[in-house]
Formats: C-alpha cells, structure tokens, sequence
C-alpha cells in the first residue's frame, strides 16, 4: 500500500536555473522558519518536558519528502509507502506509533503532527514536529514502562490518522486520546503547539514560493540536496576506507535484571557507499530497552557526525542518503519485532553516537572522541498532594559530554544540543520537592590531556508520598576513554530515607514508592578522557581544584601532585615519570575492565548485584525468519 497525492494542479515543476545569492536567502530562510517553529512550540507548550527541555524535533521537507532542514531526518518516505490513505489540501497527518513508520519516531510517547504544504493546488513541501508527551495512559504514570513486555503496556498509539481533514478539524478524535492520558491539560497543549508550529513553517515555505516563484523555490531546494551529496561524498571518499572496522558497546542492563546488551556495527566504503551493517547486535529485548532504529535516522545520524567532526559548516540534510546503506537484522534489539516494547529506548539510541565515534576514529585517531553522556535519563515522580490534586514530573538528567579532540567535554550537559535544563526555580513551583543541590561531581570525567565532562549530582528532597521511576544506565559498563585517556565515572542513584538509611537504587525502577522528606541523589555519569592525562598542564589543575572541578586525590590521575592548592613540581615530575614507567604503551581505546571482571566486582563498587546474562527468548536466526 502507498499514500495517493491528490493535486488540484497536476503540472510538474520547470527545471529552473537559481543564482547563488536566492539559493542563499532560501537557504537561510528555511534555517529560520525551522528556529521559529522552535519558538513557537515553546510558547505554546505546557509540560515541562517541551516546554523548559525542548524534547521536540521540527523538519521542513520538498515535495518527495526529503528533509530540507531539521534534526531526525525525513520519516516522510516510510510514512508514504505505509499509509493507505489520501494527502490532500486541508490534510493533517496525526500518529504515534513507531511501527507505522518504520521507527521514525521511537515510541508512543512522541507524537508526531505531519502538514503537507500545497500552493496553487500543488503539494510543494512538507512540515513537520514530534514532541515526547508527558503520559499517553499505560500501566505506569508517564507511560514509559521499563520492564513492558509489549508496546500495548505502554499506553495508546495512534496510528496514521488525519486530525485535518480538508480543513475540519477532527474534535472527536482529539478527545479520544487525550481520554487516555493523566494530564490531558498538558498533552491538549502540547499537541496544538506541535500544530501552530507546524503552520507557521507552511506559512514560511508559501512567503518564499511566493516571492521566487514556485519553480524556483523547488530548485533551490533540490540543489540544496544536491549540494550536500557531493559534500558528503567528499567527506567519504577521503575519510571512510574499503577495509571493514567493527566496534561494539552495551546497554548496561534491561530493568529486568539481565544484561549487558551488546550494539555492534561494522562500517566500510564499497562503490561509493558508506556500508553499516548491525550484523552481531544482540537479538531483542523481552523488555523495553529495544529500539526500533529508522535507517533513515540512522544515516542523518552518521551525517551529523561526520559534518560535525570533518566540515560543522555543511547544512546537513537528506540529499546524501544515497551513499549509505543501513543493514539491521531482523529481530535484534535495532529491529524488533511487533509487538515488542520501545518505551526505554533511548539508551540504545544514545549508544549509537559513542558506536560512531568509535567506527569513524579508528582510521584517524586524531578526529576521536571519547564514550560520553550517550542516553537521556529520566526521572518521574508523581502522586496525590495533600489538597487531592495529581501531580507528575518527567525530567531528562544531563551528564558529561566527552572529551574531544578540540578540549574538554563541557560539564553537566545534554546528550541533545538543543536541550536545557528545567530550572529548578519551575521544579520547585508546580511540583512537591525541593532541589537542595545541583552540582558537578569533581572527578567524574575521565583523566586525560582533554578531561571528560563530570557528570551532575542533582538532590532531590519529596514534599509528598508518591512514586517514582528512573531510566537511567552506565552504571555498569563505563565510559570508554581514547588515546590514552581514562574511562569515565559511571552513574548512581541513592535514596536517603527519613531516618538517615542509604538505599542504591537499580538504574531502571518503576513504581518505586517514596515518602515526603525523603532525599534522592541522582548522580550521573562523566564522559570519557581523551589522549594522556600526563601531559595535561598542571596549572588547569590548579584552576579545576579550585572551581571544584577535581580534587587534590583526582589530581594525582594526571600525576600532579598539589599541595596547598599549588603544584608541587617536583614530586609532580617525579610521580609523572614513575606512571609512564609503569603503565606502558598507550592505546587507542581504554575500556576499563572486561565484562567478567566487571560482574565479579559490581556488588562492592556499585553496590548494586551484577546483571545476569541475557537469555533470549527467540534466538536471533529464528527471528529474522
């Protein structure tokens, strides 16, 4: 089945010539409509999730739908060939449900509004925004269960519908859905700004057509596309070589007690193409740590990563899908089957930018960036106050981004570059808790010449009896460390209850009960260090110690030895040339301990038991078939 365009004009575009400077001004003015599509969905939004953190994702796509601007990539193609239905005039597209779109968008949480953009009866353009709505019903408040065995535990999914049809709007449907959420307030909000986000774009795509022509406008776009493709065609054929690297890492753990789960790629050029072939990642999930990873996404994804790493200034878009090839198998924890759970995906969606930095740096080490603040934890806490009014909180925790080859991972920041923080000042108005501290963790980040991002320690103290859930992860397999940089601190939860008893809590937790004046550290992990720690300048250390960034124990990673919050030079001389001595020959990569040391010592440095071994309940070779 496939989508039926219907077009009041059915003429096709006129190849047209573009100059350099429209080209630029539509260019431009396209980065802008997708930065007021931003604003607008800000302003408008309720829950703190897009409102304050801005977990929402806007794109701007040409009449084929191919993403022009935006972050994700273009879901446009898979939402096409699946959809039985017509796109017309006064048409716009509602739906949740990964599976209906190939993965486009991960769970059921994130709703996604699709407006295709028609000007003189023809479709030219489409805009689009998905944002994580804060509960869709389920078994849990906030509808991310973490140990659902099934997509339908985790509240309702919408599939392709249109919430416009020629222009009405479907009132009915819209009270369906929001019957199955716990704070239908917030979602109703959040879903007409998804909407006004999406027209203010259309309004922008109709203003540039208008004043260019439509024909010119389509051209632009295309040499827009065709632009980035010899870009990254560049990019490959100087920087990706014949020869295969593989690289793998885990997800530490499933919530259900099993793990870790290995992601493993291997990537290699062939005619022209960039191959990434998932072929040894673990077969799926009984629980919800799976992903069900979009190829599309995943070759926006790699495109960022080598723009970002090899030429920031190439406008990334869909153009160069073409010379990449995304191989998945069937039934592994990147494709699983219908009907497994998606709801705790984001640890094996961040995992992919460490597994990328890991592909793309083995050929030039120099361009490597450490393992990092790869997922978005999540904390929930919701309940009844004392007045009989619900209240539910889903916050996304921050951590260290890795160090790189340009410096030091910044400090306490998001795996998203486009995330912020919830202020506390707004935590501490419109929900029973108080934040009693909110600081970097002095020594978290990895040891090196360019130190790790130090993850965060956020202190939250409950006001009401409630319960919470933490989705979390690298508390058991840490962050990597590169070219003789040390690994990253990993992550703990603590809870202190009222009569002074510390209790570690799991990474992933649902329905924990809490009791007001109880206290919850939620301390996140550092990224990794990159190059050797011994040629770091001691007087950074000088500086760290007194920002509270390292301690005068941290310090001697780096062998420099401080005394009275001054270097000691010549015992730093000393004990430097005593660590050279004694560590060897630096690699590329430093992991830390393998798996099995790690078990044989999770109980007494995470004070959490080892995860078991995954057992699976279809192998994968059954699976795929």
């Amino acid at each position: 089945m496939t989508a039926q365009i219907i077009q009041a004009n059915e003429a096709p575009f006129n190849p047209v010539s573009v100059d350099p400077v429209t080209l630029d001004i539509i260019e431009n003015a396209l980065r802008n409509a997708r930065i007021e599509m931003d604003a607008t969905l800000v302003r408008t939004a309720m829950s703190p999730g897009i409102r304050e953190q801005g977990d929402a994702f806007p794109l701007i796509a040409d009449y084929k739908g191919r993403m022009i601007v935006g972050q994700f990539g273009s879901y446009i193609g898979p939402f096409l060939e699946g959809y039985a239905g017509t796109v017309e005039e006064g048409d716009m597209i509602f739906l949740s449900d990964p599976y209906s779109v190939g993965g486009a968008i991960s769970h059921c949480n994130d709703w996604l509004v699709l407006l295709p953009v028609f000007k003189d009866g023809r479709l030219i353009a489409y805009t689009s925004m998905f944002g994580h709505q804060s509960d869709i019903g389920g078994k849990v408040p906030g509808s991310m269960p973490i140990d659902a065995t099934s997509i339908f535990q985790e509240g309702v999914r919408i599939p392709p519908v249109k919430i416009y049809k020629n222009g009405l709007y479907n009132e009915d449907l819209v009270k369906l859905v929001m019957h199955q959420s716990r704070t239908p307030e917030w979602c109703t909000a959040d879903l007409n700004a998804l909407i006004a986000s999406c027209r203010v774009a259309a309004r922008r795509v109709e203003e540039m057509a208008e004043r260019f022509g439509d024909d010119v406008f389509v051209a632009a776009t295309d040499l827009l596309l065709e632009r980035n493709y010899r870009a990254m065609q560049h990019l490959i054929n100087t920087s990706i070589g014949e020869e295969k690297v593989s690289f793998e890492d885990y997800i530490c753990d499933d919530g259900m007690g099993y793990g870790p789960y290995k992601i493993k790629c291997t990537m290699w050029r062939e005619n022209g193409q960039v191959i990434l072939d998932f072929d040894g990642t673990d077969p799926q999930s009984q629980a919800s740590i799976n992903f069900l990873l979009n190829e599309n996404m995943m070759k926006m994804f790699f495109g960022i990563y080598m723009i970002m790493v090899f030429d920031p200034q190439i406008l990334f878009n869909d153009g160069y899908y073409p010379l990449i090839e995304v191989r998945i198998p069937e039934g592994s924890l990147l494709k699983p089957k219908f009907p497994a759970a998606l709801s705790g995906r984001t640890h094996a969606l961040g995992r992919l930018f460490d597994i990328l930095g890991g592909l793309l740096g083995q050929k030039t080490p120099e361009f490597l960036n450490a393992a990092g603040f790869s997922s978005s934890p999540h904390l929930f806490y919701a309940g009844t106050d004392k007045n009989g009014k619900w209240f539910q909180l889903f916050q996304i925790g921050f951590g260290g981004i890795p160090g790189r080859p340009m410096g030091d991972g910044p400090d306490g920041h998001s795996l998203w570059p486009g995330f912020t923080n919830v202020p506390n000042e707004f935590l501490e108005r419109y929900f029973p808790l108080r934040i009693e501290r909110y600081e970097t963790v002095a020594d978290s980040g990895g040891a090196g010449l360019h130190r790790g991002g130090n993850g965060i320690n956020m202190v939250y103290r409950f006001l009401e009896d409630g319960v919470i859930a933490i989705h979390d992860d690298r508390w058991f397999v840490p962050p990597w460390g590169v070219n003789g940089g040390e690994p990253g601190m990993r992550a703990k939860k603590i809870l202190v209850k009222n009569d002074g008893t510390e209790i570690v809590l799991p990474s992933k937790i649902e329905d924990y009960k809490v009791e007001a004046g109880e206290q919850l550290q939620f301390i996140t992990w550092g990224g990794g260090g990159w190059g050797d720690p011994l040629e770091r300048d001691p007087a950074l250390l000088v500086k760290e110690l007194e920002q509270g960034l390292v301690t005068v124990a941290g310090a001697l990673r780096y062998g420099v030895v401080l005394v009275d919050g001054a270097v000691d030079a010549e015992a730093t001389e000393k004990l430097r040339a005593e660590m050279r001595e004694k560590r060897g020959p630096i690699s590329t990569f430093n992991f830390g301990p393998d798996i099995e040391t790690l078990r044989a010592n999770c109980l007494a440095e995470t004070g959490l038991p080892a995860p078991k071994a995954p057992k699976w309940a279809v192998p994968l070779a059954e699976a795929a078939e």
